[in-house]
């Protein structure tokens, strides 16, 4: 039992396809062996990825760093949303961390979690609070957490009490995990699914998940620093999961997915869209080593076939339509990773040139992959 829930291993879990999908006459096993197929034609290796990546980026240097720290890390530790009003979020918090821990800048690491602990803590439990609004009359007005924040938080504290010998940030991570398993983990339709948030998402025969949320370092680091079966659950069925809720013409991923009974489809709430949230699949399993899966090449595919004079931002699954406006540099940064450009003269973009928070963001975190997985084993 996890969280008053009984895990089940097996289920019989089936995609609704989507409109797109239908016309196309695509099944679920035709699907996934047409684009494990592409992946192996490809050939995503995650370390031939990682390699090229690295090799192609005129290096992500500390000035990448900086410029992000500069931008949108105040004096005191809050990370700001630039393209939402300058609220924070524990999302942001977590890549502040994960930035400083990776460039050894303990300062600012110890700033970032001293705001993020003061002012997102939830008073119950070692999870943090989704969203602060400087403006508002009650500046955190929601006491929901983002799983996906927690995860991110919970990786820089793990990473960071083995870098610089801290035991208290170890302990802090595996307790924020702790509480993940508790509250955020769930089984639907036979799968251990992983809750966006403690509450809201989990209704009487339906599951809302966030497949970008499936942060798969994060959810390793934690199963080797808190030993329990669910991380392995979540990592194998978060894959299965990625490989079946992907929809329309180019078999993507969608943004939000709900599961209902024993059925997939993207969740009714959201635009039925492959856009700012679901672009982070591909590279969380790249990051994860998992560069070979399907999702990926499916991104691949897409950025290479869907392209106009430009990147578009977003593709709907239900009609095939793209957005008329061009993607972002954080969206440029993840296809370059995936060696996905226009031209050879394409280069990945830099953190001074991203539009936002959100765009340096994704620009940086893909450096930083590159960075990671190119490194030689040992």
């Amino acid at each position: 039992m996890l969280g008053g829930v009984k895990m089940i291993e097996t289920g019989g879990l089936r995609r609704t396809p989507t409109a797109a999908t239908r016309s196309n006459h695509v099944t679920r096993r035709g699907a996934a062996l047409g684009l494990l197929g592409l992946g192996a034609v490809v050939g995503l290796s995650p370390l031939r990825v990682a390699r090229a990546a690295a090799r192609e980026r005129d290096s992500l240097s500390a000035a990448d760093w900086r410029a992000f720290a500069a931008r949108f890390i105040a004096a005191d530790g809050r990370v700001i949303d630039t393209g939402n009003g300058g609220c924070s979020h524990s999302e942001g918090q977590g890549y502040g961390l994960l930035f400083a821990e990776h460039f050894d800048d303990r300062a600012t690491f110890d700033s970032v979690l001293r705001w993020t602990r003061r002012v997102l803590r939830r008073p119950d439990d070692a999870l943090h609070a989704w969203r602060f609004r400087p403006d508002a009359a009650v500046p955190v007005d929601d006491p929901n957490n983002a799983t996906d924040g927690d995860l991110l938080i919970a990786l820089a504290l793990l990473r960071a009490g083995a870098r610089w010998d801290k035991p208290d940030y170890t302990d802090l991570g595996r307790d924020i995990g702790r509480d993940l398993l508790g509250k955020c983990v769930r089984s639907a339709a036979g799968l251990t699914v992983l809750l966006p948030g403690a509450y809201g998402f989990d209704n009487p025969g339906r599951v809302v998940v966030n497949p970008s949320y499936y942060v798969f370092p994060a959810l390793r680091a934690l199963a080797q620093a808190l030993p329990h079966p669910a991380w392995g659950a979540l990592q194998a069925d978060g894959v299965r999961l990625l490989r079946l809720g992907r929809f329309g013409r180019w078999q993507l991923p969608a943004d939000w997915l709900e599961i209902k009974d024993d059925t997939l489809s993207p969740a009714r709430e959201w635009p039925t869209r492959f856009s700012w949230d679901a672009v982070r699949v591909p590279l969380n399993l790249v990051w994860g080593g998992l560069a070979a899966e399907p999702a990926v090449a499916a991104a691949a595919g897409f950025w290479v076939r869907a392209t106009g004079a430009c990147r578009p931002a977003w593709a709907d699954l239900a009609d095939d339509s793209v957005a008329r406006y061009p993607a972002s540099h954080g969206v440029n940064a993840v296809a370059a990773l995936i060696r996905v450009r226009h031209s050879e003269s394409e280069r990945p973009p830099r953190v001074s040139e991203a539009e936002d928070y959100y765009s340096a963001a994704l620009v940086l975190l893909s450096g930083q992959v590159a960075r990671e997985l190119s490194r030689p084993a040992g």
